[in-house]
């Protein structure tokens, strides 16, 4: 009988990371001596690291070059329906390892970054995050491009190659200061310049109405240079393209529009144009009606909208002449899909396209554009919602003002016919509201224009009291638009590569199909009483949370008790996401600590981290009363390591991908009712954090799969939030009536936390007792009292470790290939394949012969 193999020996065998075959190690270091040499021109006596980093960048990207062009002539020869999904967030990280990853590259590269005398983690930290996102919205957006691609679906993701993203964070004497993201400042080797297909966008001007047509004249052109990105499928060959554009002026810019009194001025002035895409919005939750954002919003869309057109006109392998000249089968080869409505201009740019291009009547173009353009609702906060005034639309974008009008008269006329003499209804279905500034309602244009609607967390969602005013009459109208898709994250990036030692011992046990398939997570339960894996899943979070302990300790010059257990909270600051409650339970944990400092504390590192917009002061404020409490619980001798608070810096994908392998403990604790979704939830819970949270967004669905038993529910659910709201939050009922509650909120408007400015915090105590929309207070004891129920198991490692498999057992759902795979087959009509695609690549003779 063999002899059983031990686990060492069974991670050798079993690799998540793909085999180092000796031939691939030998191509690999060839290939980056080539680059090195030939690409970089350097050799290895003056490179630096940043040079190492781009030799391997273009090493592994050669591997995705042949698979790329291979894939775009499948696309070509098998003619399938394609999905174009428009954001104007891709919140994207670093692209490396992902890539590794996703061809079975990893020890290969490993190996032979080894040999080559170089470290690949120094080599993978100085790829500059792309952080073309503020938060879940553009991280949710990468996400699915990844599935889209591993579902081997024919996807393009279209958005603007911002210049700066999302702005690093530096703390400041406890404050947020923002610095620009200069991510392309040495150049991004993952993307290619496609100067051929830049494309005209229009602005201002004046519509005409003439016997041949409308005609939209005297506008000013801002040229569309697209930059590709190529985005690999899991292990099977496919290839799609992620799409970004660029504002680039027009040769004749300024020069014969305008009277700018010289040359220099003139070519100065192309900077106007070029604005466009210079620096991602970092508002977050809050509507901003700037011109330079509807400008944003539009240029993606027309730009996006020529190419999509250009691309089913002539989709023929071989061919770049028009071969489709109806456009009336578009819906039937093209699905758009808005992730929000920041693309919302799709729908009358569309309609302008097929009504003043193409010539179609208005009943056929609105067809065509219903059947196309789907919409997806990421938000339920009022404040969020874009209402673009009217005076601006009329300057900007007269030709689609008019259209929008129109598409509004229509469609109240069929809500009249409807209801007959129901004048309020009509009020609150128009694409235009009236007041002192008429706007257009951007989310009713999205629900009119397209023919399925859906929001990101269960059909609750459309019932929450909050969204009730923005859906219930669009729904009693329109049921079947309506439908739910809860998001997902891939499990490549959020396991198999930020936690390569939990994906090795989960494919021990169940295989390593899972990755592909996450349902298959399930099986674990069969192993949630074996002490190996429970022995296994403690070992490797101790691993990860002593890797994260010496990061912080580089990087925040800060010592922690990696033995604590590690409590984090990790998003944009926002007072739904209710920072502020976290802040009250160290308060009050650390009263406690020094009441009784001989009592038996179950230690806690509590991490926080997140920006906030820089316009929004009582986000930043929060920031302050965190950095405010760390400092004062940090250096107190009588807490010692049992508590420390620390504010994580400059929160981002690679950051999230170092800290939530090593979190024992996930705050997802926003008021019943506010988060759409949430997708950093489903991240913890995969790496085998546990949830503190209430009932909201996705954490309803998390506590179905997982047992409500394995997480942490507290506080008011959406029904107890709708009746407070009708009979009235008191605050100040809660502060007097709950000691502990007083005595936090008096050391905080005391100065016991900012002792050289004792007012500090005037500004949060006062919205806390007085306006506080997010009834913080009202949660703060069911809060405390889990909390401690968190303390109590923590003590009891094994009782603990069961049910974090519990957990990850519970994790397949939250697939975004489950989430995509629904897209597919119920919105865009599309069929998604596991089948890799046969990587032969034609050759140029062969394409010609074709």
């Amino acid at each position: 009988m063999p002899k059983p193999l031990t686990d060492q020996e069974k991670r050798k065998q079993i690799s998540v990371r793909g085999l180092a075959g000796v031939e691939n190690v030998s191509d690999l270091k060839t290939n980056f001596n080539r680059h090195l040499h030939f690409t970089l021109v350097k050799d290895r006596n003056v490179a630096t690291k940043r040079d190492y980093y781009f030799a391997l960048a273009n090493t592994v990207r050669d591997h995705l070059v042949g698979r790329w062009i291979r894939t775009q002539q499948h696309y070509y020869e098998k003619d399938p329906k394609r999905v174009y999904y428009l954001s104007l967030e891709f919140y994207m990280g670093r692209t490396l390892q992902n890539t590794m990853v996703n061809l079975a590259l990893e020890n290969a590269c490993d190996e032979a970054t080894y040999q080559l005398g170089l470290d690949m983690e120094e080599l993978q930290d100085i790829e500059e995050d792309a952080g073309l996102g503020n938060g879940g919205l553009g991280r949710l957006a990468a996400c699915f491009l990844d599935s889209m691609a591993s579902l081997g679906l024919a996807a393009y993701g279209y958005g603007i190659r911002y210049e700066f993203g999302i702005f690093n964070q530096k703390i400041v004497n406890g404050w947020q200061v923002e610095e620009a993201d200069d991510w392309l400042r040495y150049g991004n080797p993952w993307e290619k310049a496609r100067p051929e297909y830049m494309r005209p966008v229009h602005f201002y001007g004046r519509v005409e109405h003439t016997p041949e047509g409308v005609k939209w004249v005297d506008t000013q052109v801002v040229l569309a240079l697209p930059y590709d990105t190529p985005v690999p499928g899991y292990r099977n060959n496919v290839v799609n393209t992620m799409r970004l554009w660029s504002a680039k002026a027009p040769c004749d810019f300024n020069l014969k529009d305008f009277n700018v009194g010289g040359y220099i001025q003139a070519v100065l002035d192309r900077n106007l144009a070029e604005n466009i895409s210079r620096v991602l919005y970092p508002n977050d939750n809050f509507f901003e009606g700037k011109e330079l954002r509807l400008k944003q919003e539009y240029f993606v869309v027309a730009a996006t909208l020529q190419d999509i057109v250009r691309r089913f006109k002539s989709s023929k392998f071989g061919s770049t002449e028009v071969v489709r000249v109806d456009l009336s089968t578009l819906p039937d080869k093209v699905a758009i899909q808005l992730n929000d409505t920041h693309p919302a201009m799709a729908i009358p740019e569309l309609m302008r396209i097929l009504l003043d291009t193409e010539h179609q009547t208005w009943e056929k173009a609105w067809d065509i554009v219903t059947r196309t353009c789907a919409y997806t609702n990421h938000t339920v906060l009022p404040e969020a919602l874009e209402r673009w005034p009217i005076d601006l639309f009329q300057n900007l974008l007269p030709r689609h003002l008019e259209i929008i009008f129109e598409i509004n008269r229509r469609h109240l006329e069929r809500i009249a016919n409807l209801y007959p003499g129901d004048h309020d209804r009509l009020r609150r279905m128009s694409l235009v509201e009236e007041g002192d500034q008429k706007k257009i309602n951007m989310a009713h244009l999205c629900i009119v224009g397209s023919h399925a609607v859906n929001g990101v967390a269960p059909i609750l969602y459309f019932a929450i009291p909050l969204v009730n005013e923005m859906f219930k009459d669009f729904y009693e109208v329109d049921p079947h638009k309506f439908q739910n898709k809860t998001n997902g994250i891939t499990p490549r990036r959020w396991l198999v590569m930020c936690n390569p030692g939990l994906a090795e011992v989960i494919a021990e046990r169940i295989g390593e199909d899972y990755i592909r398939d996450l349902d298959q997570l399930k099986n674990l339960l069969e192993f949630v009483d074996d002490d190996s894996l429970i022995r296994d899943i403690a070992k490797i979070k101790q691993e990860n949370k002593l890797k994260f302990s010496a990061y912080l300790e580089e990087h925040y010059k800060v010592k922690i008790n990696p033995n604590s257990m590690f409590d984090v909270q990790v998003k944009r600051i926002h007072e739904y996401k209710r920072q502020l409650l976290n802040c009250l339970h160290i308060i009050t944990l650390y009263n406690r600590i020094k009441k009784e400092p001989n009592k038996n504390w179950t230690p806690r590192t509590i991490m926080i981290g997140g920006k906030a917009a820089p316009g929004y002061h009582t986000a930043k404020l929060i920031i302050r009363l965190i950095t405010a409490i760390g400092d004062i619980v940090n250096h107190d001798e009588v807490v010692g390591d049992r508590l420390k608070v620390i504010f994580l810096e400059n929160y981002k994908v690679t950051l999230a991908e170092k800290i939530i392998p090593a979190s024992d403990l996930s705050e997802q604790i926003s008021t019943a009712g506010t988060e759409a979704s949430g997708t950093g939830n489903m991240k913890f819970m995969l790496n085998g954090a546990l949830t503190i949270g209430t009932m909201d967004g996705a954490n309803v669905e998390m506590a179905e799969e997982a047992g409500e038993e394995n997480l942490f529910i507290f506080g008011m659910r959406v029904d107890d939030v709708d009746a407070m709201d009708k009979s009235g939050y008191d605050a100040m009922e809660y502060y007097n009536r709950i000691p502990e509650l007083k005595q936090a909120m008096d050391q905080i408007a005391g100065g016991y936390f900012s002792p050289d400015q004792h007012d500090l915090f005037k500004d949060i105590v006062n919205m806390l007792l007085h306006h506080d929309r997010f009834k913080v207070f009202a949660d703060y004891e069911a809060y405390i009292k889990c909390q401690d129920k968190v303390s109590a198991l923590y003590k009891n490692p094994k009782e603990w470790t069961k049910m974090v498999i519990h957990n990850i057992a519970g994790c397949g759902k939250f697939s975004s290939d489950r989430t995509i795979s629904q897209y597919a087959r119920e919105i865009w009509g599309m069929e998604p394949s596991l089948e890799r695609i046969p990587y032969i690549l034609k050759t140029l003779f062969q394409c010609r012969k074709l």
